[in-house]
Order: C-alpha cells, then sequence, then structure tokens
C-alpha cells in the first residue's frame, strides 16, 4: 500500500518514523513526538503485542452466515443459530468457529457509545435483522423457484443470461440487506463507536494502567492497546496486519477496496492504515491527544466509505431501471444495506452519526413504498443519494460512477 504523511492532519511537531518495539517506541519519545512503525508490528519482550482473534472469528462467522443466507435448504433456525450463535452447537462448518463463545448478534448495535445506554433503539436493530432472517426463509425460500413480479416474491435473471437474483416481494435480497447492514451495524460500530472510543480507551483504569505498562493477565499488551487492536480487527481481521491487500472478506475489508479503486477516492485505504498505525504508536508512547486524532480520522473516513458506497448502488441502481431491474434491485438492495448502516458513522469529535436512526428509517421508507424497487423512481433515487452526498466531502458524480 503506499504510504500518505497524516502529519499534516496533526500537530506539525509530531514525528514520523519507523520502530518495530513497544518497548524503544516507548523509551524514544518526549511528549511532543509519536513514532510510527513502517507496518502495524508492535512488540514488547521481542513478542508481539498485537491480538484480534475475536474480530477474526466474528467476520469468518459473518462469511458462512451471509453465505448460507442463499442456501434456500436452510431452516430459520439454522440461520437464528449462525446469527445467535451459542458456544458449542454445530452452527458453521469451522469446528474452531462452533467452539467459539462468540457470536455475531451479541455485537450487533452494541457499541458502548451509541447503544449502552439505548437498549430500546439496539433491540429494535437486532430485530430487524432477525425479521430479515425470518422473511428470507418464508417469503423468498418457498418462492425460489417462482418468476419474481411486484408484489411477489421469487427470481429474476440479469439480462443477457446474467445472475440470478432472489428478491422478496418488494424487490430486496434480504441476504444483501443482512450483508451490508451488519457493516454498519457490527462492524463500524464496533470500531467507531466502541474500541476507539475513550469510553472504552479510558475506562477504568486503563489510561493510569498503560502509563505504567500495566498488562493484561498472561497477555502481552495493556488492555488499551488491546482495545485498538480489536478496532484494527474489524477491518483487516482476514487480511495481513502488515501488508494489508484489501477484499479479504465480504464486509468493511472489500469495501474499502471498492472506494480505494475509484479515481476520486484514491488513497482512502492508506489514511485508514496510517491513522491506525499513528494511533496505535502513540498509545505506546502515552499520547492520547495524538490517539484520538487518529481515531477521528478513521471515524471520517470509514463512515465515508459506507456513505459512498450507498450513493453508488443507488445511482447503479438508477442506471439500470428501466432495461435490467434484475440488476437494479440487486444494486438498490445493496444500497438499502448501506443506507442501513448509515446510523452506525461517527462524526469526527462528536457523538453522534452522520445520519440517525430516525433518518435511515425515513430513507427505508422511501424506498420500501408500495411495491418498493418496482415502484421506486430515479427522482426518489437521486433525492436520497444527494442528501446523502451533502454530509460528506464529496458529490453524487463522485460517488456514483
Amino acid at each position: 500500500m503506499k504510504k500518505v504523511i497524516v502529519g499534516v492532519l496533526a500537530i506539525s511537531s509530531f514525528v514520523f518514523t519507523s520502530c518495530s518495539s513497544d518497548d524503544d517506541a516507548g523509551n524514544s519519545v518526549d511528549n511532543n513526538q509519536v513514532i510510527a512503525p513502517a507496518t502495524y508490528t508492535f512488540a514488547r519482550g521481542g513478542n508481539t503485542t498485537v491480538s484480534y482473534s475475536g474480530q477474526t472469528t466474528r467476520i469468518q462467522m459473518g462469511e458462512e452466515f451471509i453465505s448460507a443466507l442463499k442456501d434456500n435448504t436452510r431452516t430459520e433456525a439454522e440461520l437464528d443459530g449462525m446469527f445467535a450463535h451459542m458456544e458449542g452447537n454445530n452452527d458453521f462448518n469451522n469446528a474452531d468457529l462452533n467452539a467459539s463463545g462468540k457470536s455475531i448478534r451479541s455485537k450487533t448495535a452494541a457499541s458502548s457509545d451509541y447503544f449502552s445506554a439505548n437498549t430500546t433503539a439496539a433491540n429494535a436493530i437486532k430485530a430487524d435483522f432477525d425479521s430479515w432472517i425470518a422473511a428470507q426463509v418464508s417469503e423468498v425460500f418457498p418462492a425460489w423457484a417462482n418468476n419474481a413480479t411486484a408484489g411477489n416474491a421469487g427470481q429474476l435473471q440479469e439480462a443477457g443470461g446474467g445472475s440470478t437474483r432472489y428478491i422478496n416481494g418488494k424487490g430486496l435480497e434480504y441476504n444483501q440487506a443482512v450483508n451490508k447492514g451488519l457493516i454498519g451495524a457490527l462492524m463500524a460500530d464496533q470500531m467507531l463507536n466502541n474500541y476507539l472510543s475513550t469510553s472504552v480507551l479510558d475506562a477504568g483504569n486503563n489510561r493510569a494502567n498503560n502509563d505504567a505498562d500495566v498488562l493484561e493477565d498472561g497477555k502481552n499488551y495493556t488492555t488499551m492497546e488491546h482495545k485498538w487492536d480489536e478496532a484494527f480487527g474489524y477491518l483487516y481481521g482476514t487480511d495481513s496486519a502488515t501488508n494489508p491487500v484489501l477484499n479479504e472478506d465480504s464486509f468493511l475489508n472489500k469495501y474499502l477496496s471498492r472506494v480505494e479503486g475509484d479515481a476520486d477516492f484514491s488513497g482512502i485505504a492508506s489514511e485508514v492504515y496510517e491513522a491506525f498505525k499513528l494511533g496505535r504508536a502513540a498509545i505506546v508512547a502515552k499520547n492520547y491527544t495524538v490517539r484520538d486524532q487518529q481515531a477521528d480520522i478513521i471515524r471520517e473516513k470509514i463512515s465515508e466509505v459506507i456513505a459512498i458506497r450507498a450513493v453508488y448502488y443507488l445511482q447503479q441502481g438508477k442506471n439500470n431501471l428501466a432495461t435490467d431491474k434484475a440488476a437494479a434491485f440487486h444494486d438498490l438492495s445493496e444500497g438499502f444495506g448501506f443506507i442501513y448502516s448509515l446510523q452506525f458513522t461517527r462524526k469526527p469529535g462528536t457523538n453522534e452519526p452522520y445520519f440517525t436512526k430516525t433518518e435511515v428509517d425515513g430513507f427505508i421508507t422511501q424506498l420500501m413504498t408500495g411495491n418498493g424497487f418496482w415502484d421506486v423512481t430515479p427522482a426518489t433515487l437521486d433525492e436520497i443519494s444527494n442528501t446523502i452526498s451533502a454530509e460528506f466531502n464529496f458529490t453524487t458524480a463522485q460517488a456514483g460512477s
């Protein structure tokens, strides 16, 4: 990945060089300097201090889960088991996942900043995912071989013998709603509103313990170091931490790659990676001002990824609406999921998303009114796209192409 200098976003006295040792980094800086490593590599006593296996596990669970949503032989109980896995249950093909006590549902809409004091919203969001799973089984699976029409679930094939899409009566692919919805409700929410939050990073004695290099029991990292790594894991958990190639999973990693591949947004992947490295180095250096600046950069850029893809899919769907409804509905279903994920974004320097749950629900209502995608107009798709773009530093034209 090409490197960008993010020092312009911080204070000019910060120094950026290469280092791979926590001990060395902690001893070689003063209060006005932070040393960023060349790659996301941190060690203490010659052993790595980086750990995010739990995030890798949930991403792997998510991959099997969204694949199973396209298997019409699955039961609702089986899919529910994959979403809300209980330790020891044989929900997955991977025995290690079955042995895990982690689940997707437990971390969906579960961040400290957004949902610890708002269980009503958290429960409503979890219920949305539960309802999409149930409807996939009760509405779409029984109509798998039927030709879909307005108001009737079934299949539609893309023009020219392309992919077959399996939709509900409004044209929505529930599997896409779940997949793209989890990008926000799980990946982004846990990253932006939980592990990068001062409420988590500085909880209890975390700051004092980090200052004194007090390690977690039996571990080689401080709690603060680990929390930052867990945020990192929701993006790079199935990728290489030291040389990310991207497009390594079906969630944030994939769509950061997609946005990076757009010439209008080239460089965003490096900005995110550099901010993660510098923020982690700042924790080692006990410089929490730099740490929090990098958290804000990550919040801004990951929020942009979600918004850019929301607009992209609305515009692609609009372009295909008159000529290839299967392709259009597929794009709009992806757009639906990214719009849903907007409520989990985070404005830098605030405790607020770029769009509230109420605003997101309003967009969804616009898309799903009447027969949904069968009835939606280009004007409505442009209106929603422009409303989203106006909150960010890009245009609908840039995101939509």
